[in-house]
């Protein structure tokens, strides 16, 4: 979907149509959950402070989040890709990947099936989507951002490895900005330059990724479309009005999270091993400490004294401005997605 929340917004708000919204609480502890276009021509992107959105524009407007209307039209969506195909798997609320090679509609075309989901889609909610076509899903991931928004971009077999080789290393999807500029630092800027070093290089280079860069350049991605997707955590976290330093303070905040993270395991029937205690501190810089028990465990009685542990481990560096928990290595491998909401001390 093109700039999900924020054309949610535009769409249950029309005087909002093309103007630069951000979706977030607006108060200067917050981050930008989502941007409009118009927003982003100013610079503006998720997980920036409000702070800054608001010096890069300063006519930005800030609406509120409203996850039970995003779940809505969501399952709308989710409609429509049923009735191609049962091979669906979410990614996140605006997000999918189909598998059409056989499909509902005995549609030979790929591209022609791309195109009538995302008129069906604007029919039936009035919101735009793009689509990215071709072999496997790293390419099509790829291809899904070329022509954003409301387009589509269609990678033959026989164009894939021209593609690849021409793709700047920083379009290649899961590379981020610290991957990228090592890359560059060694002479790759294109998918060419990548293919140019053997796997042992690349493994050297990169650890495992190295292996995965080895074989994407080279069109191979053996992944599978999983409609039962296995969920591989459960995770809760807040930003606060104020930077706290309070370790007493802390654990108060905690506590609260902790009730929360107890009541979406029990939801999902989950139980988890590893318990994560995530820690932003007001430098904007981020630490995670975690700690893995012997038995599956989800009842806050049983994990909230590990939590304490996490905490006092080791000394805080700075003021804190987010706290969060996560459970991991959990105990069931067909759990469903659960949608976690961003929380702010607001």
């Amino acid at each position: 979907m093109d700039a999900y929340y924020a054309s949610v917004a535009e769409l249950d708000n029309p005087e909002l149509k093309g103007k630069a919204i951000a979706v977030g609480g607006g108060g200067d502890r917050g981050v930008v959950s989502a941007a409009s276009y118009e927003a982003r021509k100013f610079g503006v992107k998720s997980a920036m402070s409000n702070v800054l959105a608001k010096q890069k524009c300063p006519h930005i407007i800030f609406v509120k989040s409203d996850f039970a209307r995003y779940k809505e039209l969501s399952a709308q969506i989710r409609e429509i890709f049923f009735e191609y195909t049962d091979l669906v798997e979410p990614l996140s609320l605006d997000e999918a990947y189909l598998d059409v090679t056989q499909n509902k509609k005995n549609n030979p075309s790929a591209n022609e099936i791309a195109r009538e989901i995302r008129q069906k889609i604007f029919e039936k909610t009035g919101l735009r989507a793009s689509a990215g076509i071709s072999i496997n899903k790293f390419i099509a991931k790829v291809a899904s951002d070329i022509n954003k928004p409301n387009g589509q971009k269609t990678i033959h077999p026989e164009e894939v490895i021209q593609f690849l080789e021409e793709l700047p290393v920083n379009k290649f999807y899961g590379v981020g900005k610290v991957t990228a500029a090592k890359m560059y630092n060694l002479g790759i800027f294109v998918g060419n330059d990548l293919k140019k070093r053997s796997l042992e290089a690349l493994i050297q280079l990169f650890g495992k990724s190295g292996a995965h860069y080895y074989n994407i350049v080279r069109g191979i991605h053996k992944s599978e479309v999983k409609p039962n997707r296995i969920r591989k955590y459960v995770g809760a976290e807040r930003t606060f009005r104020e930077n706290i330093s309070s370790e007493i303070y802390m654990l108060e905040k905690l506590n609260d999270i902790a009730d929360e993270i107890e009541k979406r395991m029990n939801k999902s029937n989950a139980k988890g091993k590893t318990i994560t205690l995530k820690i932003k501190y007001s430098d904007f810089t981020q630490q995670t400490r975690s700690k893995t028990v012997g038995h599956f465990i989800s009842k806050k009685k049983e994990f909230f004294p590990i939590v304490k542990e996490l905490l006092y481990q080791e000394k805080l560096e700075n003021s804190v401005r987010l706290l969060g928990l996560s459970f991991s290595n959990l105990n069931n491998n067909r759990i469903a997605p659960i949608w976690v909401q961003l929380q702010f001390d607001f």
